[in-house]
């Protein structure tokens, strides 16, 4: 089983930037394509961003296109997610998660304890 701890959340004012981490227990992290999802109060968990295994494809929701880019260090076991120019709509626990593959938004483990952001306005 792989476990996930995501830092790097807090609270900032719309238009600032976040960088977020998310460190991977195991050995299996290179072989898994990865995602960061985001919590909304009243609202279904959504995936933000994927990364492939190798790190050589994204993508990302509309929503957050052009302002997050998420990044991966194989060696270190970490996924990263740089967010800029937020919005206090990007106010949300954020989770990160091993893909069951690329192409879906099915998560593989189970969830970390997830980093509150906060942008006011």
């Amino acid at each position: 089983q792989v476990q996930f701890v995501e830092s790097g959340g807090g609270t900032v004012q719309a238009g600032g930037s976040l960088s977020l981490s998310c460190a991977a227990s195991g050995s299996t992290f290179s072989g898994n394509a990865m995602g960061w999802y985001r919590q909304a109060p009243g609202k279904q968990r959504e995936l933000v961003a994927r990364i492939s295994n190798g790190g050589g494809n994204t993508n990302y929701a509309d929503s957050v296109k052009g302002r997050f880019t998420i990044s991966r260090d194989n060696a270190k076991n970490t996924a990263y997610l740089q967010m800029n120019s937020l919005k206090p709509e990007d106010t949300a626990v954020y989770y990160c998660n091993a893909l069951l593959h690329y192409y879906t938004t099915a998560p593989r483990y189970a969830w970390g304890q997830g980093t509150q952001v906060t942008v006011s306005s």
